[in-house]
């Protein structure tokens, strides 16, 4: 019975956020006491002295950026609010999905990594330079299984990503994999033993984009071109398909339990990372605030701080490159350090499928040509980058 009723007020809240959405109501202040809730409403205020006395910040007349980060929040606090349906995902059964259609891929992905593993030891410097970049190309358009980007359609990995490589290179805009090889070689050249060298991955979708980065993560400590891994995942169920704690286990617990013999052992020895400690996972009230990222050491001095010891970023996902160069509508020539804004905690790369309208660092010409013959080039996830910033 009390279910029945927190799920009706959850839906009567739900449903006065459409009706705000809809009819481009001013953007209210956040009345639940969750603890980021301050935060918010300062942000709030921030946004109505942005607009410098034009009125108050509304659903049509603000940065998308911003009112779409506070939707997400006013659905979880429709349930925060509502116990004993305060911890429900509305958003896991889709994540679980998409997470088994995709059980080819994860099943071709699987296999061709345990294969690997078994001669990693013998490999020289060219080819482990080559299987890097075949991990983070899979882990690339990995991202392309986004279910707040497919608004639901089916956005699952069906067939093995290793077989389109290939042919998917000329959709690398930018394409800085050398530079991520000689970083990583170079820090585990310099590597002493009392100094590890850290990667740090900032996730985004779970189901078949998060095993993407779990085999790249093992990959990294497997080649010992890393000895940790962290992992940055949401602390709330956000856009849709993000990966939160649960997602992360989940899927680990999915693979350990599959009668898949290359999956099984995926699923262990990851499982086994996590408790040596060479795998952390760590979420953060920030990633699920609306501030982009050049305002993390103000608002975060904490996750600023511990990302600082890293000595690799990797940034996944089109909503972090968003947060990265502040969503704005830059010049495509504009240099992706300029963009960042003076976030450079360490050095950082974002691999990325486009999928919103903000995007930098191109060759002269070069967005220009595409638009000509693509005008949704921006917004159709076919094209990526793999796009890295030395820290300062």
């Amino acid at each position: 019975q009390k279910g029945v009723e927190a799920e009706k007020r959850a839906i009567s809240f739900l449903s006065k956020l459409r009706n705000e959405l809809q009819t481009d109501k001013p953007v209210t202040p956040l009345e639940d006491e969750l603890p980021d809730a301050a935060l918010w409403n300062q942000y709030l205020d921030y946004q109505r002295n942005l607009s410098n006395g034009n009125g108050e910040p509304s659903w049509f007349q603000s940065p998308w950026l911003y009112v779409e980060c506070y939707m997400y929040r006013r659905i979880h606090g429709a349930l925060a609010q509502n116990p004993p349906i305060d911890n429900f995902d509305v958003f896991k059964e889709g994540k679980a999905q998409n997470f088994f259609e995709s059980q080819e891929a994860v099943i071709a992905l699987c296999t061709y990594f345990q294969e690997l593993l078994k001669n990693i030891k013998d490999l020289d410097e060219k080819q482990l330079q080559e299987e890097l970049f075949k991990l983070l190309q899979v882990s690339l358009w990995g991202n392309k299984c986004d279910l707040s980007f497919s608004a639901g359609e089916d956005s699952s990995q069906k067939c093995s990503p290793l077989k389109s490589l290939e042919n998917m290179i000329p959709h690398i805009l930018v394409n800085d994999m050398e530079k991520l090889w000689s970083l990583l070689i170079s820090a585990k050249k310099g590597n002493t033993e009392k100094s590890n060298v850290r990667v740090d991955i900032i996730l985004d979708n779970a189901g078949f984009e998060l095993l993407s980065d779990l085999v790249l993560a093992d990959f990294l400590l497997s080649s010992k071109l890393a000895d940790e891994v962290h992992f940055h995942g949401k602390s709330i169920p956000w856009y849709v398909s993000d990966t939160t704690k649960h997602d992360f286990n989940w899927t680990i617990k999915q693979l350990q339990s599959a009668n898949h013999m290359w999956m099984s052992r995926c699923g262990i020895n990851w499982e086994g990372n996590l408790k040596k400690g060479v795998w952390v996972y760590c979420d953060h009230m920030f990633w699920t605030l609306p501030h982009d990222f050049s305002s993390m050491a103000e608002v975060a001095p904490d996750l600023y701080g511990d990302l600082q010891k890293s000595n690799l970023l990797l940034f996944k996902g089109d909503l972090n490159y968003r947060k990265l160069t502040g969503d704005r509508k830059w010049e495509y020539t504009v240099p992706f350090h300029q963009a960042l804004n003076k976030f450079h905690p360490a050095p950082l790369c974002s691999l990325r499928t486009l999928k919103s309208d903000t995007q930098v660092g191109l060759k002269p010409g070069q967005g220009e040509q595409i638009q000509a013959s693509e005008p949704d080039w921006m917004v159709s996830g076919k094209y990526g980058v793999v796009q890295f910033d030395a820290a300062l």
